[in-house]
């Protein structure tokens, strides 16, 4: 075959792949808005259209032709190293995901879609037991799934490896067992030592005030409002359809202040990522994020590294100020720096400090390896819960919403996605300091660091 025609046949895989993106990011399209502006009243409909989409591409990228296309690819010689790249995570991926059934993942897509309504509902009423049995249905999924990728020798694995590659069980066990007992040495320390004085940050801070604040806050820390826009939603997000329309979602308290700004400079971490990712790649591996943990790196270097630093406090308390000056009238910077850096055991994952954070991460790893595993039932949950917080933290769960009806994950499918957060704030935490000692790495073109990290995949 001729050097011309290897490389249309890349302009062909490129067409593929572009129209199996279309159908993906439409579906993507109706679950944002589906999360933000959809009327209560759509969503059966709404998880029907879902699952057509998510079935079409799922369909049209395990098909043989794929395949085909896939594996002549990468046997082609005449093809640029990203070109190259691209070819051999398709396949990859392809190998992957054709072990998957068509009628599985509308299976999926449709209990998702119910899952999560009846979340929202469950978090209404403050009531488990409304989402229990769209989540039992869901283990059962995601064991099945489990079965269909394969594993060597722990059904998680399968499901942790969806997230991050190479990712296992016996990874994670060794990372976390290495951490757990520093950590509570070190909140032991703190927690010994006079309690910092936060009470100021759940003053009241009007709804309409701190939506105003957010906005200016994400605008001037870099975030291109040409190329997304944040809504509310009942659990803060962010979403991608690519690299000129990001967007992201945040939740506002009244009486915590600190829930709304590390909420909106979080998802402004994951946002900045994807604005960031090589353009000209739409629907290719090279245009994707490198990983869950990579892209979790960049969203906690954000929030801790950047918007808890004392620097951050220097510049931006002035605007802090502008915005609630009876609020924070006797407060100074010194005092703010050290409120938003207290440790202090707390029910609420994405409210917590920098160190109880990864207490939150082990309490869902070990209750979701335990469901895969077939040792704990979904009607255990909240028991299990309360006694982990228990025991992690000495803290009493009151309720459900506040307790395992926090967290929106369940209610997507994404059973292996927790501990990216943990793996992603150890990176962040090499990378800032790469950054802040200006000891990048070098490669052959000479990078920098944002090009690394905003490599793809």
């Amino acid at each position: 075959m001729s050097e011309l025609s290897q490389v249309d046949i890349y302009g062909q895989y490129q067409t593929a792949m572009s129209r199996i993106a279309d159908l993906r990011f439409s579906s993507a399209l109706l679950q944002w808005d589906q999360e933000t502006y959809m009327p209560p009243q759509g969503a059966p409909l709404r998880g029907q259209q879902i699952a057509t989409l998510t079935e079409m591409a799922h369909e049209l990228f395990t098909s043989k032709t794929s395949g085909d296309l896939f594996t002549h690819l990468v046997e082609t010689t005449a093809l640029t190293p990203v070109q190259k790249r691209n070819a051999e995570l398709s396949l990859e991926d392809y190998t992957r995901q054709q072990k998957i059934p068509a009628d599985f993942v509308r299976e999926m897509s449709e209990t998702v879609n119910q899952s999560f309504h009846s979340w929202i509902e469950a978090r209404k009423a403050n009531d488990f037991n409304i989402f229990s049995g769209d989540l039992a249905k869901l283990v059962s999924l995601k064991k099945k799934e489990a079965g269909y990728l394969g594993y060597v020798n722990h059904p998680y694995d399968a499901l942790l490896n969806e997230h991050d590659k190479g990712t296992t069980v016996v990874l994670l066990d060794a990372v976390f067992t290495r951490i757990r007992g520093p950590l509570k040495d070190l909140l032991q320390k703190i927690t010994n030592r006079p309690q910092v004085d936060d009470s100021f940050l759940h003053r009241h801070y009007p709804r309409e005030t701190q939506w105003a604040f957010g906005m200016d806050l994400l605008k001037r820390l870099g975030y291109d409002f040409e190329a997304g826009r944040q809504d509310v939603s009942e659990h803060p997000f962010s979403v991608s359809f690519n690299n000129r329309d990001v967007r992201i979602t945040t939740r506002i308290d009244e009486y915590d202040l600190a829930a709304m700004t590390w909420s909106c400079i979080h998802e402004l971490g994951h946002a900045l990522y994807e604005q960031g990712l090589p353009g000209g790649q739409y629907g290719l591996p090279a245009g994707e994020a490198a990983s869950y943990s990579i892209h979790e790196s960049q969203s906690r270097l954000w929030e801790n590294h950047v918007g808890r630093s004392e620097s951050f406090c220097r510049e931006f308390f002035p605007l802090f100020k502008q915005y609630f000056p009876e609020q924070l009238a006797d407060i100074d910077a010194g005092h703010f720096y050290r409120a938003i850096n207290k440790v202090q055991p707390s029910l609420i994952r994405t409210e917590s400090d920098e160190l109880t954070y990864h207490f939150h991460i082990m309490i869902r790893y070990e209750l979701e390896k335990k469901l895969i595993e077939g040792s704990l039932s979904t009607n255990d949950i909240p028991a299990y819960w309360a006694e982990q917080y228990k025991l992690y933290m000495g803290i009493d769960v009151p309720d459900h919403k506040s307790g395992c009806l926090q967290d929106v994950h369940w209610s997507h499918g994404s059973f292996g996605y927790f501990p990216t957060y943990s793996l992603g704030s150890f990176y962040a935490a090499q990378i800032y300091q790469a950054a802040v000692n200006g000891s990048v790495a070098e490669n052959e073109n000479q990078k920098n660091i944002r090009e690394e990290v905003n490599s793809g995949r």
